[in-house]
Formats: structure tokens, sequence, C-alpha cells
């Protein structure tokens, strides 16, 4: 089954590098789960990084330590449950999108890192384009 990113989450995206939007279309088209972006997934204002920063949910704050988000380099998403349609941030559904998220880099020549595969602090789900890609901050 192919899927295609609906209105909320084309929406949320808005901002994002092109050629990580190139990755997340390819990606949709090709995992087995369906996935979307939240809305503070895509592109974010210092004050709202600053705001997942002091919930625990970033190590970003956004000011002294910006986020990848800040400058469009980075996207959050969450996996649809096969079972109940509803969105998801289980461990399992988003590893089955990130197979997808790497899977479709790769096919690009894009290089993309996935939270999920950090130590220290794994964040599922976070993807960002790879340091040598020449992104500007």
């Amino acid at each position: 089954m192919s899927y295609q990113f609906g209105k909320s989450s084309l929406k949320n995206r808005a901002g994002i590098n092109p050629d990580l939007i190139a990755v997340l279309d390819r990606a949709v088209e090709i995992s087995i789960y369906d996935f979307g972006i939240p809305q503070s997934g895509g592109v974010r204002t210092a004050a709202q990084q600053k705001e997942l920063f002091d919930q625990g949910l970033s190590k970003a704050d956004g000011v002294r330590h910006k986020s990848h988000h800040q400058s469009g380099n980075a996207v959050d998403v969450f996996a649809i449950d096969p079972e109940t349609g509803k969105a998801s941030w289980d461990h399992e559904h988003l590893a089955v999108v990130a197979a997808a998220v790497l899977q479709s880099a790769s096919e690009l020549g894009i290089e993309v890192q996935w939270g999920g595969l950090w130590k220290g602090f794994c964040d599922r789900p976070h993807f960002q384009l790879g340091e040598n890609h020449g992104i500007v901050e």
C-alpha cells in the first residue's frame, strides 16, 4: 500500500529543507505504516524550541543550543498505528517508519540521521539532515 501526506502534515512541514521533504515524500510511499508530521514537528521558533526544552522533550534550548528544527533541517514524525488508525509514538511503529526514511534517504543519496540511533538521548520521532549534507545554520 502506498500512502501520502494529509493536509495537516503538508502544512506542518512548511519551511523544511527541500531535500528532507523529498526523503519524506519517498518514505511515505514505501513505508508499510502510514505516518505524519505533528504540529510542532517541522520548523520551530526559538520560543517553541525553548518550550519543548523546558518540558524535557529536547536537549536544544533554542537559544544557546539551537535545534536543527529552527533552520528547517529536521523533522519529527508520528506513526499511524495500523490497528487503531491513531497517531503512535510506539518504538516498534517508529522503527518501521525509520526504516522507510533511511531507505528513502539512501535511494536519493541524501544523508539523514535518525534520533532513534543516538546514544544518551534517544529521539525516535526525529530525523535531520546529516552533518555532511552542507547544511547552513
